[in-house]
C-alpha cells in the first residue's frame, strides 16, 4: 500500500523544473493512480485542508483514496496514524520529503521514499509500454448485439 504526503510532493515535483511548476493536485492524482493501476497497487493520497470546493475530478481515481485533513489537523497526523493503524507495516511504502513521516515510516519497519526519488522511479515506470492482456480486447469488450442475438437463439430464448 502506498501513503503519499500529497502537498509534500506535489511541491517537489513543480520545483523540479521550468515547466513542472504548472502541475496541479488532479494531475499529480491522475499520474500517481495510472501508476497504481499499472503496478496492480493500492495507495492513498494526503492532503493538507479541505481542499477545492468541487471535489469530483478526485472522483475517478479507483486505485487511489484522496483524503483531505481538514481544517483541524494536518495530513501529517492523518500519514502517521495511517502507519501507526497499519497490521502490516512492512507492506508500507511512504512517500515524503517530511523528516517527520520519514521516521515514523522508519520506525515501524514501513518503506520511506523521498518525493523526487519516488517520483523519477514512477514516471521511469509509467515510460515502459503496458503489457498487453493475455485476453483478445473481445472478450473484455463482450458480444456484438448479432453474436447476442445468435446465442439467445441458439439456446432457445428467442424465434
Amino acid at each position: 500500500m502506498l501513503i503519499v504526503d500529497g502537498y509534500n510532493l506535489l511541491r517537489t515535483v513543480q520545483n523540479l523544473t521550468e515547466h513542472s511548476s504548472e502541475i496541479t493536485d488532479i494531475q499529480i492524482c491522475q499520474v500517481i493512480n495510472e501508476y497504481l493501476y499499472r503496478t496492480k497497487k493500492k495507495g492513498s493520497l494526503i492532503f493538507d485542508g479541505i481542499g477545492p470546493r468541487d471535489k469530483s475530478p478526485f472522483n475517478n481515481m479507483f486505485c487511489l483514496d484522496i483524503i483531505f485533513s481538514g481544517t483541524t489537523r494536518e495530513a501529517d497526523d492523518i500519514i502517521e496514524k495511517m502507519i501507526l493503524d497499519s497490521s502490516a507495516p512492512k507492506n508500507l511504502t511512504v512517500v515524503s520529503s517530511d523528516r517527520r513521516i520519514k521516521k515514523a515510516a522508519e520506525k515501524r519497519k514501513a518503506e520511506a521514499i523521498d518525493c523526487v526519488d519516488f517520483w523519477m522511479a514512477m514516471l521511469k515506470q509509467l515510460e515502459k509500454k503496458a503489457k498487453k492482456p493475455a485476453e483478445p480486447k473481445e472478450k473484455f469488450a463482450g458480444l456484438t448485439e448479432s453474436e447476442t442475438e445468435f446465442w439467445l437463439r441458439e439456446f432457445g430464448f428467442i424465434k
